[in-house]
């Protein structure tokens, strides 16, 4: 008689446990799914003790420690039947693998900042692989590289980057507890974008588990695959587990300011004045803008980090934004990983008390909230009318812990070609503007989602058309959805895959068909495969 193996029989008491306590359990297949796993268990890769089900006491903790939005934390809110958190990449395809057998759909997790919760929410059954224990980083500062797990933050990133030299740092965003999974795939900016470009545009090889369930580096996967994954979003096209990045110099100092000016300090027109500086200034300098409302005013903070000394950065600014008024006192002088732990302490989406680089390991936002985000890109600067009445909107009642940013592209960013990578969004665009509403009460949700479109509304004549674009880093149901069974066509997801994609979109559908024609991968905003379109709706576009 042959003894099961510890993985094969923890997974068993797991399905015996769920199937007598849980009715649903059988109607929604998960304990065939873990039966299959158990198949696939072996001592080398192992993943027993690893598998969250609802019958788990620590089930909902894992859900809940990765979602940034309280808006997807409702009853109503479906939950996956199960979570599973892979330590080691070789226990991913046999997810996947059963997952197929068993018809459940997969959702991938890094960090939770998916502003629709849609790497950890379905209409359908479905799993979760939480990739929190894939965030080993390993830097060869000699080299000036690094190889970080999709499960790592950009926090964590930034930490050991500063651990092994001073002199190194990445182009990425501003929030720490960001995973680099979801953020590098979708593109990722921050205050070196100017200077350095995307994070996508700094990564040089990668490792994906692919639909079929093969684990693959940029030489196996080949320059299609590689191209689709940096910018493309990656959850259409596998699982991301590992990153290799470029890191880019900063100097042994640098420096950073933060000037606020009120409606009472001419912060209309120095918002409107801004456009036309900050978009052109010199690489080393990034200028951008958090709007909000401060008591019975409206703020625009202006923050900056240079590449360099305070006196050149004072000089700089005092020749081309004279306007600001800028002095030497307003400006800091640290290094750059101290720099990111200052923009992290008050750019982040929600307030994080970060006061040392070690503090850059925390992987959870505090004071969480329900919220709504739309994102936008300027191509020509608002008329000083313009931003005046999008400053009048933070008046509005819901408005009182709503923030406007802008953030400057141009420099590097714009060198590079639209087509270079799926994100679009190069020569041409001044600034990225984020807008986001945040309110405590879920009861009154509707007036804030108004206010939001009425601001959005107000944009339209201000930001880009034809398509109207948007950074799918912060993605947007409202632009339209997949069907959630069956094929879609070609014209329905266009209308929110032009957005983010413009004319990359039609390559994306190219590579998605070659690597995952039966769309294994899927979810309300997936790249869709060629055969999956309607032949009534919509023609291929290549």
């Amino acid at each position: 008689m042959k003894i099961p193996s510890f993985s094969t029989l923890t997974l068993t008491l797991i399905i015996f446990f769920i199937s007598t306590f849980s009715p649903a359990a059988t109607a929604d297949g998960h304990n065939h799914f873990l039966e299959c796993l158990s198949e696939y268990s072996d001592n080398h890769a192992s993943i027993s003790n690893l598998v969250y089900t609802k019958a788990n006491s620590s089930y909902t903790s894992i859900l809940q420690a990765a979602i940034w939005n309280l808006r997807f934390t409702t009853e109503s809110t479906p939950k996956p039947q199960v979570i599973i958190a892979p330590n080691h990449e070789s226990q991913i395809p046999p997810i996947i693998r059963c997952a197929k057998q068993t018809g459940l759909e997969i959702r991938t997790r890094s960090g939770g900042h998916d502003m629709e919760g849609l790497s950890y929410r379905s209409q359908v059954p479905f799993v979760v692989i939480d990739l929190f224990n894939l965030g080993e980083v390993a830097v060869d500062a000699e080299a000036k590289t690094a190889w970080l797990g999709a499960g790592a933050t950009l926090g964590a990133l930034y930490y050991h980057i500063s651990q092994k030299s001073l002199l190194l740092g990445f182009p990425a965003g501003f929030c720490p507890t960001v995973g680099s999974g979801g953020h590098f795939s979708g593109g990722g900016d921050g205050t070196l974008v100017r200077k350095y470009g995307m994070a996508a545009d700094n990564i040089i090889d990668a490792r994906i588990v692919d639909a079929r369930g093969k684990i693959l580096d940029r030489e196996s996967m080949g320059e299609d695959l590689f191209w689709a994954i940096r910018g493309g979003g990656g959850a259409s096209f596998g699982v991301i587990v590992a990153w290799k990045v470029q890191l880019v110099d900063v100097p042994e100092t640098v420096t950073v300011f933060q000037v606020s000016k009120t409606l009472e300090q001419n912060a209309t027109e120095l918002v409107q004045k801004w456009q036309s500086v900050a978009p052109y200034a010199d690489k080393d300098l990034f200028v951008g803008i958090l709007l909000n409302r401060v008591g019975s005013t409206v703020s625009a903070n202006f923050f900056s980090l240079f590449l360099g000394r305070a006196d050149r950065l004072v000089a700089l600014v005092q020749e081309t934004f004279p306007e600001l008024g800028l002095v030497r006192e307003d400006c800091a002088e640290m290094s750059w990983i101290d720099s990111v732990v200052s923009f992290g302490r008050f750019t982040s989406a929600l307030p994080l008390d970060l006061q040392t680089p070690a503090d850059l390991l925390i992987r959870k936002d505090p004071n969480l909230r329900f919220l709504k985000m739309k994102s936008d890109f300027v191509e020509k600067p608002l008329p000083e009318e313009g931003v005046r009445g999008l400053l009048n909107l933070l008046f509005a009642p819901e408005a009182v812990a709503g923030l406007i940013a802008f953030i400057p592209h141009g420099g590097r960013t714009a060198e590079i070609s639209e087509s270079a990578l799926p994100f679009p969004h190069r020569a041409g665009n001044l600034f990225k503007v984020e807008t986001i509403v945040y309110w405590q009460d879920n009861e009154n949700a509707q007036r804030y989602v108004d206010w939001m479109k009425r601001y959005y509304d107000y944009m339209t004549p201000y930001v880009s058309s034809n398509p109207r674009s948007a950074y799918v880093n912060y993605r947007d149901l409202d632009f339209g959805v997949n069907n959630v069974e069956g094929r879609t066509s070609y014209a329905k997801a266009s209308v929110w895959g032009k957005r983010y994609y413009k004319n990359n979109f039609d390559r994306l559908v190219l590579v998605k068909t070659m690597v995952d024609p039966e769309n294994f991968f899927r979810f309300e905003q997936s790249i869709p495969p060629i055969h999956s379109w309607s032949s009534d709706q919509g023609v291929c576009p290549i």
